[in-house]
């Protein structure tokens, strides 16, 4: 009698252990699973809708600009053609190697480029970021939608080619591709591939440059040494000169200014474009919906870097019509009265309301 009650204990025992083994278990697979519940949660509540009221899933995520204090998201803005939409084999290949050109121009194109030596060593994406992709980082998005058009520096009706040649003559300070030649082509048909789903003449969110407000002074080129050796000397270096790969191909971190920096013909020579893509792009790694520079700081770093010295570019023929020239050009003659040094720096709310009259 002893002995059966000694089993039925252990019995009851080894019950109650497979009960608490099995909550743990039910317990356990809950946590692991509830994150997974909870962010497919609309697909989940799809499911027992009829088939007709069922949510369509887009193909990029879309959200609207911002309102109010509500934050920008970059689902908002334009996103490039897939790579991959591109089915004639041919043409692929040409779109591929356009993006591998963009992305590391020096590679093919720089001093010790494999293809040809006519640029400075910088690549396409220093100033286009991402391979011309990313949200006012400089970004070609309307470039296949908006040209050719006619530009107020030239004074011409200018194509893709004009565009990106003087790309090559400017920012890389070199020479320009022949527009035939299996670089260009392919450079194009990347720009234009990537821009094909924004219509013809109009212009991608998110395109460009971000607008940043004028100060009320002009910038500052000392006070924009304490920014620059604070937030971007330990990557571009102290004298702006960057960091070379150990290849001695490209540059890990491109020079600012001197021999291997962009001319003074280039468009971030312009403050205003380089105080936009310093405020909403650097340091490297900040985006324009989190910044991190003030916009004193930006314009003040972008006005020591621009007082370094770096390449001269010879383009008289420029502005053929000085009353079109950018409030902020830095060379005369001048359709108004205000001096080199305020085109250059600013204060640039007087020189605007002067165009504006």
């Amino acid at each position: 009698m002893e002995l059966n009650n000694t089993n039925n204990k252990e019995q009851s025992l080894i019950k109650m252990i497979q009960r608490m083994l099995n909550l743990i278990i039910v317990l356990v697979t809950f946590i692991v699973l509830l994150p997974l519940i909870i962010y497919n949660a609309e697909t989940i509540k799809n499911w027992f809708k009829p088939n007709n009221q069922k949510a369509i899933t887009p193909e990029f995520p879309v959200s609207k600009p911002a309102k109010g204090n509500m934050v920008e998201t970059t689902a908002a803005y334009w996103q490039p053609a897939a790579m991959d939409a591109v089915t004639d084999p041919q043409l692929k290949e040409q779109v591929y190697y356009g993006r591998e050109l963009i992305a590391h121009t020096a590679k093919y194109l720089g001093p010790n480029g494999s293809v040809l030596q006519i640029t400075n060593g910088q690549n396409c994406q220093n100033c286009h970021l991402q391979a011309g992709t990313m949200a006012f980082g400089n970004n070609y998005g309307s470039v296949a939608a908006t040209y050719p058009k006619f530009r107020a520096r030239s004074g011409t009706s200018e194509n893709i080619y004009k565009r990106v040649n003087d790309c090559f003559e400017r920012s890389l300070n070199g020479k320009a591709l022949d527009t035939a030649s299996k670089e260009m082509l392919a450079i194009v048909a990347y720009i234009n591939h990537i821009g094909s789903n924004v219509p013809k003449g109009e212009k991608a969110e998110g395109a460009g440059l971000k607008d940043l407000a004028f100060l009320d002074r002009a910038a500052d080129p000392k006070t924009g040494k304490i920014v620059y050796e604070t937030k971007c000397q330990s990557c571009h270096q102290a004298n702006g000169e960057g960091v070379l790969n150990p290849d001695k191909i490209e540059y890990s971190f491109p020079p600012l200014w001197g021999k291997h920096s962009f001319n003074d013909g280039a468009g971030l020579y312009r403050i205003t474009n380089f105080a936009k893509y310093i405020k909403y792009n650097m340091p490297l790694g900040v985006t324009h919906e989190n910044p991190q520079l003030t916009d004193e700081e930006a314009w003040d770093v972008s006005a020591y870097v621009l007082a370094q010295s770096r390449p001269h570019i010879a383009v008289p023929k420029d502005w053929p019509d000085i009353s079109k020239k950018p409030i902020d050009h830095p060379f005369g003659p001048y359709a108004d009265p205000f001096s080199e040094k305020q085109h250059k720096y600013g204060p640039f709310k007087p020189i605007a309301e002067k165009a504006k009259k």
